[in-house]
This record gives C-alpha cells, sequence and structure tokens, in this order.
C-alpha cells in the first residue's frame, strides 16, 4: 500500500519506473509509422505524398490531444481518465493491424495520435502525488521515459515490419499496450483528489488563456520551450539533407544519428536532481549556453562529422536541460490547475518544434546551410529575451 501524506504518495521506486516506462510506451505510439511510410505506400498503393500526410496527420492530432484533451485531467479522475485513453489507443492500434484501406488505416493514425497525450496525463498526475522538492528527478525519469520511448518505436517498428510486414507493427503495439493497461490498473495508484464540480468542457477550455495571464513563469517556460524545442528541430529536420551535402552520406545515416540521444536520456534524471539542488535559473542558463556551444561546433565544424557528433550531444542535451527544468516549474506553480499548465506548456513546445521544422526546412532550401544557422541564432536570442524579461525562478515553490 502506498503512503498518503497530506494527499501526497510516497511511490517506491518500481512504480517511478513502471510509470516512466508507461509515458514511453504510449507515446511510441505515435512514433511507428516514420520507419515504415515506404511499406504504406506501397501496400496500399498510393503516393508518398499521401503517406506523408497520414504521417502529419498523426502530429496534428497529438497537437490537438495536447490543447483539447490533456486539460480535462485537472477535471475527472487521472486514474481513470488514463485507463480509457488506453483502451481507446489499443482499438485504433487494431485498427491500423487490420485496416483494409487507406482510410480506415488514417481513422486509426488520427486517433492514435489524440490518444498518445496519456503520457501527458501521467506527467502532471505523478508531480500532483509527489511533493515539490522530490518532484526534479521523478520528471527527469518521466522525460527520459518518453525519450526511450521515441527511440525504441523506430527501432521496433523497422525491424517488426522487415521479418513480418508492417501491419504486425501494430498488432504487437496493441497487444504491448493491452499489457500496460493491465498493470495501470494495478500499480498505478488511485487519484486522491476530490471530484470537481464544474466539469463543463467549456468552462476547462476557456480558462487556458486565463492561466497563461495569471502564472508569468507559466509563460516563460513555454515560450523558453518553443525557442530550445524550435532549434533541436531546425537542426533534426535539415541533418539528411547537409549528411548529403557535405559527407555524400544517405538518410539512414541520419537516422543513426538519433541514437546519440541516449546520452540524454540517462542525464535527464541528474537534470532533475540539479533542480532540486540549486536553481531552475542556473539550468536554463546551461540550457541555452549549451544549444549556444552546439550550433557555434555545426558552424565551423561542418566537414568532421566526428565534432558533429558531439554537437549533437550537446544539442540533445540542451533540449533535455529545457524541458526536465521547465516541466518542473510548471508543475510548481499550481496542483489545482497542473493538467491545463501542461496542456499549455507542451502545445507551445510542440509548435516551436513544428515551426523548428518548418523554417529549418525552408532556410535550407533558400540558403543552405548557413541559413538554418542564422534561424537558430534568431530563436536563441528570443530565449535570451525571454530569460530577461519574463524571467525564471531562483527555486521552486
Amino acid at each position: 500500500m502506498d503512503e498518503v501524506k497530506d494527499n501526497y504518495i510516497d511511490l517506491p521506486t518500481y512504480k517511478v519506473i513502471f510509470m516512466a516506462l508507461s509515458v514511453g510506451v504510449i507515446v511510441a505510439n505515435m512514433f511507428y509509422i516514420q520507419p515504415i511510410e515506404t511499406l504504406i505506400t506501397t501496400g496500399y498503393h498510393i503516393s508518398s505524398s499521401t503517406t506523408a500526410i497520414l504521417a502529419m496527420l498523426s502530429q496534428v492530432s497529438y497537437a490537438l490531444g495536447l490543447l483539447l484533451i490533456v486539460p480535462l485531467g485537472d477535471a475527472f479522475n487521472r486514474y481513470h481518465f488514463l485507463q480509457v485513453m488506453e483502451l481507446i489507443s489499443i482499438c485504433a492500434l487494431l485498427l491500423a493491424f487490420i485496416a483494409p484501406n487507406v482510410w480506415l488505416f488514417g481513422l486509426a493514425v488520427v486517433i492514435i495520435g489524440l490518444t498518445s497525450i496519456g503520457g501527458q496525463i501521467i506527467i502532471p498526475y505523478i508531480a500532483y502525488l509527489t511533493p515539490v522538492e522530490k518532484q526534479g528527478p521523478i520528471l527527469g525519469a518521466m522525460i527520459s521515459g518518453m525519450l526511450t520511448g521515441i527511440l525504441f518505436a523506430r527501432t521496433f517498428s523497422g525491424v517488426i515490419a522487415t521479418v513480418w510486414g508492417w501491419h504486425m507493427v501494430y498488432g504487437l503495439a496493441a497487444l504491448i499496450n493491452l499489457i500496460l493497461v493491465i498493470f495501470i490498473h494495478r500499480w498505478v495508484p488511485d487519484d486522491p483528489r476530490t471530484p470537481v464540480q464544474d466539469k463543463k468542457y467549456r468552462t476547462i477550455i476557456t480558462s487556458l488563456p486565463k492561466l497563461l495571464k495569471k502564472y508569468r513563469y507559466l509563460r516563460g517556460s513555454s515560450l523558453n520551450a518553443f525557442c530550445m524545442f524550435g532549434i533541436a528541430n531546425l537542426f533534426w529536420s535539415t541533418l539528411a539533407f547537409f549528411l548529403v551535402k557535405y559527407f555524400n552520406y544517405n538518410s539512414a545515416v541520419a537516422g543513426s544519428m538519433g541514437l546519440l540521444g541516449i546520452v540524454s536520456i540517462f542525464a535527464a534524471p541528474f537534470i532533475g536532481r540539479m533542480v532540486n539542488r540549486y536553481s531552475p535559473r542556473a539550468n536554463i542558463i546551461i540550457s541555452w549556453w549549451l544549444g549556444v556551444t552546439a550550433y557555434v561546433i555545426f558552424s565551423i565544424f561542418t566537414h568532421n562529422i566526428y565534432v558533429l557528433m558531439v554537437g549533437i550531444v550537446i544539442l540533445d542535451l540542451s533540449t533535455q536541460f529545457s524541458q526536465v527544468t521547465n516541466q518542473a516549474i510548471i508543475q510548481s506553480l499550481s496542483r489545482k490547475s497542473n493538467s491545463r499548465n501542461n496542456s499549455i506548456f507542451m502545445f507551445s513546445y510542440f509548435l516551436g518544434g513544428s515551426l523548428g521544422t518548418l523554417v529549418g526546412i525552408n532556410a535550407w532550401s533558400l540558403f543552405g546551410w548557413y541559413g538554418v544557422i542564422v534561424s537558430a541564432v534568431i530563436f536563441l536570442v528570443v530565449a535570451l529575451l525571454n530569460f530577461f524579461f519574463l524571467g525564471v525562478p531562483k527555486k521552486l515553490k
């Protein structure tokens, strides 16, 4: 039995690890499509542009879920809410597994994207259950779980599709999620909150702009995440083009570079401990300087693949310093509205990444690699101005 103190629950280590793995398994559902796009194109006899639209629909529906579904966590029992979302996700994965045509598969992809926000139900939930002084490393573990899920999804999908066909990817994913929801039911503690009386959807959604106005540090963290994830996607969206031009490497090499993200997976809990031990402000400064350092490397060492790999690790660490620290900041603002705060933050984070991708591809097309570098400088300048004008708290409250 988990020990309850003042509505906080002292979770044992194995349950924290399980919840981090749950975040990873859930978010992985959205990324299975990426390595198998060519197989889907062949299987349904559709154009590559149509398959690209399917992949985009997964991302867009996830963004809509962040904005329109995650806030409901503040009004409903999150223990039950999470399980309902998982059961819907399992049905969608099974539909993708058996889909006889692209229309049903497209419907499945949209629902998979919407329900992949389950991880963003878990993060504010575990933050609610944990005292502020202990949140840093636990939130770091959740971010590690999410990153692990993304890396796992791409590898798992590619291997399974090669051996058993791409439909089996979704069949096995449905089985994994079914096992997961059984353990969620048994291991995740019930929501200790008193049920909210006003559960009107319109009231919940219209409160989002009010929260953004109310909390200065929510605005600051959201804008910082927008910029720092933006510079990450600037790089990753143009890396394949860069490697072809400067090294004559194919896209497979660009994909394998993503494995360097393993470093940031192990670093995330350490970053979380730094938030508690030192200062969120110090972590945000470190994040910014790491981003600057990475792009200095990218601009100077364009013909040295090994130094560029070091730059990639530094960029990943910059992203994690930003995300883990900002998560700790927004989760400390209000226990009552932490799902809605997380919704605003993650939507801004995702929006920054999407803009980074769009700007990166266009900057490369128009100006080449140094157009990408200049774009990153603009994002970094905005992040710096945000630091001085909206600020970062010295300590979590």
